[in-house]
């Protein structure tokens, strides 16, 4: 691991099913290979562990993404890469995410893969059950998705593999001085 390591926040938002996640777990793995330290703030896990008891409602959404946001913070003022990987729905929360970790650590990464795919792409059968009225509250359904209007990185998952996504994070990367790029590790 490099001793002039950067914190950061690769902060993932998208519909359910867009791909955060399967995206994010390359770009960890991509990073534990070069050596680098990385936490991961999985939208899912949060809910299971810092956030449980909250429901789905604009106020506890808010509550859950406030939370990550402090987190993701705490690590990354202490030179630790975070990836956090939360539908995030709001623009004013994910606003307010940046805010508190500051422009120069945040890199807001919209995962806009379109609502049919994410409908076709669902296993687990939620977005029927929110078309159906079984689930209450379900972005992109009967809640909003406010997606970023300037996002650091944009990633179309439609006709490009999880691999060249990450490819397109790691780029970004190097290209803003997070991570010396992979010849340069080389030679150093």
């Amino acid at each position: 691991m490099s001793n002039n390591q950067k914190g950061f926040v690769l902060w993932f938002t998208g519909l359910s099913g867009a791909g955060k996640t399967t995206i994010a777990d390359i770009v960890e793995a991509r990073l534990k290979d070069r050596g680098s330290k990385i936490e991961v703030l999985d939208g899912d896990v949060v809910r299971t562990n810092l956030s449980k008891g909250l429901g789905f409602s604009r106020e506890d959404r808010d509550t859950n993404i406030a939370r990550i946001a402090f987190v993701a913070n705490l690590l990354a003022r202490n030179e630790v890469p975070v990836i956090t990987a939360a539908i995030s729905p709001y623009a004013e929360t994910r606003d307010a995410a940046r805010d508190l970790i500051g422009d120069e650590k945040f890199i807001e990464i919209h995962v806009a893969t379109s609502l049919e795919e994410c409908e076709a792409r669902d296993t687990k059968g939620l977005y029927a059950k929110a078309r159906s009225g079984e689930i209450k509250e379900f972005t992109g359904i009967s809640d909003p998705y406010e997606a970023p209007t300037s996002p650091e990185i944009t990633i179309q998952t439609e006709g490009s593999t999880p691999d060249e996504s990450a490819d397109q994070i790691f780029e970004y990367l190097e290209a803003n001085g997070f991570l010396a790029s992979e010849l340069e590790g080389a030679v150093a």
